[in-house]
């Protein structure tokens, strides 16, 4: 009896008929999590890049002049809606920009003070911060430095990537989007 069991247990530890099965009832759910992070963070990262393009052609709509005699910027208004434009084409709703009060705003300086702080302009209708006649860059060599526009925001992408027995989730991630442009009329 004690030789038969014996005999069993060595066959069975010489047999590996199902291992296949087990190795790979392992792996499929770990390869299947690790693509979905992948698609979730390459979603994020074209959100991205459509909110610096945003910004950039916000930033473009409030740099250049009205006229070409005038000397006049476009409003901040028409910043707005070049953003708005922007955020349409790639199907991104305004919804989900972030209140301008819940985030910090870049510090930049007002053109020709010694750095007065320049608010966001607050009667858009929609959360983006947009900033006309900062600093950009400062005089070096006695030169006067550039003068222009800034527009940042930031955009909430509900993210929600869970592990199991684990506490891990990114909730909603701010996404940023910012560009400077000189103005036209330098």
């Amino acid at each position: 009896m004690m030789r038969l069991l014996r005999r069993t247990w060595r066959r069975l530890r010489r047999e590996n008929s199902g291992a296949e099965i087990a190795e790979t009832a392992a792996v499929l759910p770990l390869l299947f999590m690790f693509l979905l992070a992948i698609y979730g963070f390459g979603q994020a990262y074209s959100i991205y890049t459509t909110l610096t393009h945003a910004a950039r052609a916000g930033a473009q709509a409030a740099a250049v002049p009205a006229c070409a005699t005038c000397g006049t910027t476009i409003p901040s208004s028409n910043a707005q809606a070049a953003v708005q434009t922007a955020l349409a084409a790639a199907h991104l709703h305004t919804q989900q920009l972030v209140p301008t009060a819940s985030w910090t705003p870049p510090a930049l300086c007002a053109c020709g003070t010694s750095c007065s702080a320049v608010q966001c302009d607050s009667g858009l209708s929609i959360n983006v911060c947009v900033q006309e006649n900062v600093q950009l860059s400062y005089p070096s060599q006695g030169g006067m430095g550039t003068c222009g526009t800034s527009v940042s925001m930031r955009y909430q992408y509900p993210y929600h990537f869970r592990i199991p027995l684990t506490n891990l989730d990114l909730g909603n991630l701010q996404l940023p989007g910012q560009a400077q442009m000189r103005s036209e009329t330098q």
